[in-house]
């Protein structure tokens, strides 16, 4: 009990929580923490409110509202010719957070070892460790950030039991090719892994395609697709995630979920599951905003010398702090906000082993345009 104890001490306060508490305290621009500043499409706001008013503000369903686990298939289908059944292959979550931790103590028994691309979202490193199960990296590397397959297979021992995947991939921006894909699948049937794919990103993609790992051959009954509403409909605070999978994959997220929250948010699930339903017009124009974004925050970090490494998808721009002769991210970040009025997070904390990340620095780029503009004015002062 005492290590286990120790093993979670030592994750200490985010860095999202330090950054944006400095954000606050020195009045600067928050292109940290990535929720947008902006709310979602009027009619998921006005179907919520509308379900508020209509009662539904006691349990849901443990494994969600019918209707939004029936538009999670159609969601499935309709983008990626994915067949679920509504009761048996669906959970709803509270955010995908809850979703990759309710999966992690499914599948990790203490001891296991959990394979994650490195960088990671750093609830990542609390979840295995919730689930007494041991981190071992593979290491994006920039510029490119693509995967080496080779290092992948080399990362796997017979204590192996889970591959974490993400992508869209957080922090890098990087998105999983056909040919990385294959790669994953083929490693984890060779050695009977779970695969649990964290696809929070999926309708934010610029170059490139997303395709779901689950779609390919022999990876149905093994994989743990996750994703969520908050970052496609803007409402990251409403916390709704999901599992789709195998009916025994889903039973085994659903009987450790049960014990974290048991079930939440509904009022919004049915808000959610009507906006899934939006047309190929919404999800275009979210892209080509978001896209037009990066660009704008993109070229403006160049401009001022950042070496910038441009993401294929999700809502954050990796830059190289070297160029403008800086080499620690965290020192960076921390001065940041009293020298330039703008706060940023630094790649080291998304490491175990810091060195690749040391002098990289993340920006949100989710933003309105005239605060993007604003940050880089800042910026140019510095």
């Amino acid at each position: 009990m005492r290590a286990h104890a120790e093993r979670l001490t030592g994750l200490g306060t985010t860095i999202f929580a330090e950054m944006s508490a400095l954000a606050v305290a020195t009045g600067s621009i928050n292109l940290g923490q990535g929720f947008p500043d902006r709310d979602g499409p009027d009619s998921l706001l006005a179907d919520a409110i509308a379900a508020i008013r209509a009662g539904a503000n006691q349990y849901p369903p443990a494994r969600g509202v019918p209707a939004l686990r029936q538009a999670i298939v159609d969601h499935q289908k309709r983008f990626y010719d994915l067949s679920y059944d509504p009761d048996t292959q669906v959970l709803v979550t509270t955010g995908a957070t809850e979703a990759i931790a309710a999966a992690l103590l499914a599948f990790v028994e203490p001891g296991d070892e959990v394979i994650a691309l490195e960088p990671y979202y750093d609830s990542y490193a609390a979840g295995i460790a919730f689930a007494g199960g041991r981190r071992v990296p593979v290491t994006l590397r920039a510029p490119s950030y693509r995967l080496d397959l080779d290092e992948l297979r080399a990362a796997v021992t017979p204590r192996t039991k889970v591959l974490l995947i993400n992508s869209p991939h957080n922090p890098t921006g990087m998105v999983l090719n056909d040919e990385e894909l294959r790669g994953i699948r083929d490693v984890a049937l060779e050695h009977d892994l779970v695969v649990i794919t964290d696809e929070v990103y999926e309708h934010l993609v610029y170059d490139g395609t997303h395709r779901p790992l689950a779609s390919y051959d022999g990876m149905a009954d093994r994989t743990v697709s996750i994703s969520s509403a908050g970052k496609t409909f803007a409402v990251t605070g409403w916390k709704i995630g999901w599992v789709t999978g195998s009916p025994s994959v889903v039973t085994a997220v659903t009987t450790a979920k049960q014990f974290l929250t048991f079930t939440s948010g509904a009022p919004f699930q049915p808000a959610v599951a009507n906006a899934l339903a939006l047309g190929n017009d919404y999800y275009d124009a979210l892209r080509a905003d978001l896209q037009s974004r990066r660009d704008l925050l993109a070229d403006g970090l160049a401009d001022l010398g950042f070496e910038v490494h441009r993401p294929a998808g999700t809502y954050f721009i990796t830059t190289d702090i070297r160029p403008l002769g800086h080499t620690d991210g965290i020192e960076f970040c921390r001065m940041l906000p009293q020298r330039a009025g703008v706060v940023a997070i630094p790649h080291q904390v998304f490491y175990d082993n810091p060195e690749p990340g040391r002098p990289l620095v993340r920006w949100a780029f989710c933003k309105q345009p005239e605060v993007l503009t604003e940050a880089l004015l800042r910026l140019r002062q510095m």
